[in-house]
């Protein structure tokens, strides 16, 4: 078998996967890396700490992407997650599965993670190219020849690999070339938008509440004729502009979505106690108040709910919080309980795409071949990773992804294996 020439544009997740793949398979690699060093966005990933996979079964992995998990099948079969906690282990990085069945390395360092993907690609002798930025792939007849850098060079090689990213966090590089490349080459770009991304307020108050964090509640979107769009038991936090953590970043997709087709607000409800009934917490207030009844309700709410919740949900009760517990009535108590079980807020729109997680949208993958990454409209040239229309919750799916899809091309680069012969 002759020896392939393999381009990869992009250094993240699932280009340098690509690369040591494609280069352990017997293929000569270029990669192509804009910034000034590698795996910029996955330094940031987990808060630091790279969630790098997930210990679910690949059932449960393909049901937890929000768009077009099925595309990933055979990726996850040839890559599973199982070999990526291997590949990591005997590169030296011993890993930890945490809550929620969560992989990260045990030194808690993502710099751990994208230097041992660094350390392979100088084993393999890949041909870097930092601080280089594509322009645009070349065609000819029908199929990927090269590319053509910022400064006017072309590069040629027999397999072209886009692995550029998606549209958040636009300082780690992730700015969309390749959308426009696959555009140019005659691939439909699902409309991009954000997912896993923070939700804005309405409501002034929001702003009282900044910095508090939540957890074992439930967050639940709704739209105003209350229909329940998405609903997740967790942690959340409360921000200066509305709404984040794990739990809001799950079921922000519906919203946006949602959003996608009517501008109407929609209602964000947290249930502050969901591990207990609306008779159980009215009998705990009747207990309470049966205890200190000479208390003031802004001093007696302390074992139901954070300090810097209390002002803010006795406002929104609509009672003073200088009344007394004896005195207050047993509607205001209900409602009180209501409000514990069922507190509501407007949620008008998402944070900007460039502060997704992740991007949902991108190059369709009714037009990637599942079994190779190959475009099935242009030969030679594969998509993988965030710039394909994939995105997963949070948990290490989306890396995940980022590696599985880059092997399968890769492999199938150094193996000259075509969708298109």
């Amino acid at each position: 078998m002759m020896e392939q020439q393999v381009l990869i544009i992009g250094g993240g997740a699932s280009g340098m996967m690509a690369a040591i793949t494609a280069a352990e398979q017997g293929a000569t690699v270029t990669l192509l890396e804009k910034n000034d060093r590698l795996g910029k966005k996955m330094l940031i990933s987990g808060k630091g700490r790279c969630n790098v996979t997930t210990a679910k079964e690949r059932e449960e992995i393909i049901a937890s992407f929000l768009h077009n998990g099925k595309f990933l099948y055979t990726a996850l079969s040839r890559f599973s997650n199982t070999q990526v906690q291997t590949f990591f282990e005997e590169a030296g990085i011993p890993l930890k599965v945490e809550r929620g069945q969560r992989v990260f390395p045990v030194s808690d360092q993502s710099k751990d993670i994208v230097n041992a993907l660094r350390r392979k690609l100088q084993q393999l002798h890949v041909d870097l190219w930092l601080n280089t930025t594509a322009k645009e792939i070349l065609v000819e007849d029908g199929r990927a020849v090269g590319v053509q850098l910022l400064n006017g060079h072309k590069l040629y090689a027999e397999h072209i690999v886009v692995a550029t990213g998606g549209a958040s966090y636009p300082g780690t590089g992730s700015t969309g070339d390749g959308y426009r490349f696959a555009q140019k080459a005659g691939h439909a770009i699902i409309p991009l938008r954000p997912s896993l991304i923070p939700l804005e307020c309405r409501e002034p108050w929001i702003k009282e509440l900044q910095g508090l964090s939540l957890k074992n509640v439930t967050f639940t979107i709704e739209n105003q004729q209350g229909k329940k769009l998405a609903q997740e038991f967790g942690e959340m936090l409360f921000t200066h502009f509305g709404v984040s953590g794990p739990i809001v970043l799950s079921t922000s997709y519906k919203a946006v979505d949602y959003w996608q087709k009517q501008k109407e607000p929609l209602i964000g409800v947290v249930d502050f106690k969901p591990a207990l009934s609306a008779e159980k917490l009215d009998a705990r207030f009747l207990r309470e108040i049966g205890e200190q009844n000479k208390k003031q309700l802004k001093n007696s709410l302390h074992t139901l709910m954070p300090a810097k919740l209390i002002p803010v949900f006795i406002r929104c009760c609509g009672i003073s919080g200088e009344k007394e517990l004896h005195q207050i009535t047993r509607e205001e108590r209900q409602h009180m309980v209501e409000m514990l079980k069922n507190f509501r807020f407007t949620l008008t729109k998402a944070r900007p795409l460039e502060e997704a997680i992740v991007t949902a949208g991108g190059v369709c993958v009714k037009e990637v071949s599942p079994k190779t990454m190959e475009s099935k409209l242009v030969q030679n040239l594969y998509f993988v990773g965030e710039v394909l229309d994939i995105d997963g919750m949070t948990g290490g799916f989306n890396l995940q992804a980022a590696f599985s899809t880059g092997y399968l091309a890769g492999s199938a680069c150094a193996n000259n294996d075509s969708a298109l012969k």
